[in-house]
């Protein structure tokens, strides 16, 4: 794990508490004896790839792809890789309210401007959604959304479903909110929503350059 030199403080936190501990030992283990998402080389990836002074925007995910599409960024997949079907209602929803129409899967782009695609766990064993929600990763992410809001208040939030939304009594600082894009959900409030151009609209407010999605 190479984490930049802006999250070692919080690293440092967390490395010195039981549950963490126990999390890598469940993780190490799983590793060892399942086929596990993503690679290991890659479970931090959204704080290696997102220093915490850089982060202007974050977005809540739920699991990593467990189909072998996760690259440990929430929602991102390699490039050349199929869209699964929240990233198309995604790109979808980015086409309408930006006139943006993007083909390519792979976010890094996205993270590298400040983007931080965040999932709530970590890992997943293949196959098996959910897998790994409860050995440890709920309390890790709630400690990270918890110092982020402490340390940059200035930060926009994007929470998509319920399930993101779960974590708003943990945020401090501007919150966009609606429907998870999923198929099940996409009609019910994700499609209209406008969360490229309320996060861009937000940055020019805040003097910061609007994040480009293309």
């Amino acid at each position: 794990m190479k984490n930049h030199s802006s999250w070692e403080p919080f690293f440092e936190i967390e490395r010195k508490k039981d549950y963490y501990h126990e999390l890598q030992e469940k993780v190490k283990l799983s590793y060892e004896t399942d086929d596990v998402y993503p690679a290991l080389k890659d479970v931090f990836r959204a704080y290696d790839i997102t220093p915490l002074d850089k982060i202007k925007v974050v977005i809540i995910g739920q699991d990593p792809y467990h189909n072998g599409q996760a690259t440990g960024l929430a929602f991102s997949v390699r490039e050349g890789d199929k869209l699964p079907a929240s990233l198309r209602n995604i790109f979808k929803e980015l086409e309408s309210d930006l006139g943006i129409k993007r083909t390519n899967g792979d976010l890094t782009d996205w993270a590298e401007q400040g983007i931080f695609l965040l999932n709530t766990a970590l890992t997943v064993v293949a196959h098996q959604p959910a897998s790994h929600a409860k050995i440890g990763w709920s309390t890790f992410i709630e400690n990270t959304i918890s110092y982020l809001s402490e340390k940059r208040p200035d930060i926009i939030w994007v929470l998509w479903g319920k399930h993101a939304q779960s974590y708003e009594h943990l945020i401090s600082g501007k919150v966009i909110k609606s429907a998870h894009p999923s198929p099940f959900s996409a009609n019910r409030g994700f499609f209209g929503s406008k969360p490229f151009s309320q996060i861009n609209n937000t940055l020019i407010v805040q003097e910061k350059s609007p994040i480009k999605y293309s």
